[in-house]
């Protein structure tokens, strides 16, 4: 078992506290053709020796197509294993400090620390990015139950629930929407994601329609 960082947005943060995301989707480095059959699994990615000759190298876990011809590791590991949650946060602490691993200074974390809901963040506390939290300074611990490959517009609308998104009846009343007029909307969590996707990629990110791992977790509780 290993343990690696994961980096996650504020609005995800919450999710994962709230109990509603329990998937990630992330982009594949190197994507397989759109009709490949892809297989995730311990496999043996083929390698040239200094002979010039292909042998079977040393056993990975990743996902491959092409008859074994192409491959990737995947880079959150497997089932099992752990990942550590980067997120947005303030410290008093100095820079030399915190490099130390300095663990008597208070930690703030930006999720959560909204004035008021819709206020935004407060503005009176200097956030560091969330690529710079040390391991000690991570409040979330998920460990890996899932890794799959699918095409991004793929999902379900039970694993855009997964991903975090809201329940709708809860939504249409807040909007004054009745459930009969809810429920004759279809597909309405896979257009949240598609919405949330194009928030954290860029516009076109969700049409692109790339290859992506599927990683299912749960919450290490402390």
């Amino acid at each position: 078992m290993t343990e690696r960082p994961i980096i996650f947005s504020a609005e995800m943060v919450r999710a994962i506290l709230d109990g509603r995301k329990k998937q990630t989707r992330r982009i594949m480095k190197a994507q397989p053709p759109p009709d490949a059959w892809v297989t995730v699994e311990h496999y043996h990615p083929i390698v040239i020796d200094r002979h010039d000759d292909m042998q079977p190298g040393e056993e990975i876990f990743g996902a491959h197509w092409d008859d074994g011809d192409f491959g990737l590791r995947c880079p959150y590991g497997q089932p099992g294993d752990l990942l550590w949650v980067r997120e947005a946060w303030a410290s008093p602490c100095s820079t030399r400090e915190l490099r130390d691993g300095v663990t008597a200074c208070g930690i703030t974390y930006r999720t959560g620390h909204e004035e008021a809901p819709g206020a935004g963040p407060r503005v009176d506390v200097k956030w560091r990015p969330s690529i710079h939290m040390p391991r000690w300074a991570s409040r979330i611990t998920l460990r890996i139950t899932d890794i799959r490959v699918e095409r991004l517009q793929d999902i379900s609308e039970a694993d855009a629930g997964a991903e975090g998104a809201p329940d709708y009846s809860s939504l249409s009343e807040a909007s004054g929407e009745d459930m009969a007029e809810a429920q004759t909307r279809l597909c309405w969590r896979q257009r949240w994601f598609a919405s949330l996707w194009n928030k954290i990629n860029g516009p076109g990110a969700w049409e692109a329609n790339p290859w992506v791992w599927v990683v299912s977790f749960e919450r290490v509780k402390p």
